[in-house]
């Protein structure tokens, strides 16, 4: 279920990506979540049983370590091009992310669309995903841990100037 809050709008060359903040959409424990799910897939996922779908529970993981690294997390969803997980902002730049748990994880229509489209300039995406870490393009697919190394950055000034007229 996802939950509304707010219209977040980035300008970006002349055009709008509308993303709404997302709240609500995320289990903040996975393990609650699971406890969700149908009877049985605790046992299922302590036994490594392959045939479960993590998708939402990859995708939770992913929303707790955003959030808990300062990131805020953004939902696209638009008729034509298809909905995104996530949409961040890092540094200035606007990173669609899309976390599967598949074998097909290379298939992203609706990344595909939003990066394809001339109307936005996104320089990178980021897919989380089950296998190993490889750049393809403008797409990065990462394993669905390697999200905990999203951070905002935290620049220093490049000088500082230090009052020492109250010493005299």
């Amino acid at each position: 279920m996802q939950v509304l809050l707010c219209l977040y709008i980035i300008l970006k060359n002349q055009k709008f990506l509308c993303c709404f903040h997302t709240q609500g959409v995320c289990s903040s424990d996975i393990g609650l979540l699971a406890a969700q799910y149908a009877e049985g897939i605790q046992l299922r996922i302590i036994k490594g049983d392959k045939d479960i779908n993590f998708g939402s529970i990859y995708e939770n993981a992913v929303a707790q370590e955003l959030v808990a690294h300062g990131i805020e997390p953004y939902y696209y969803n638009n008729k034509k091009r298809g909905e995104l997980d996530f949409v961040i902002e890092l540094g200035g730049r606007i990173i669609p992310i899309e976390v599967k748990s598949g074998k097909d994880y290379d298939v992203h229509r609706a990344l595909s669309n939003i990066m394809d489209c001339g109307e936005y300039i996104l320089p990178e995406a980021i897919v989380f995903n089950n296998d190993n870490l490889s750049v393809e393009g403008k797409f990065t697919y990462a394993p669905i841990y390697m999200a905990m190394f999203l951070e905002k950055s935290c620049a220093a000034p490049e000088f500082y100037k230090v009052d020492l007229s109250g010493l005299m």
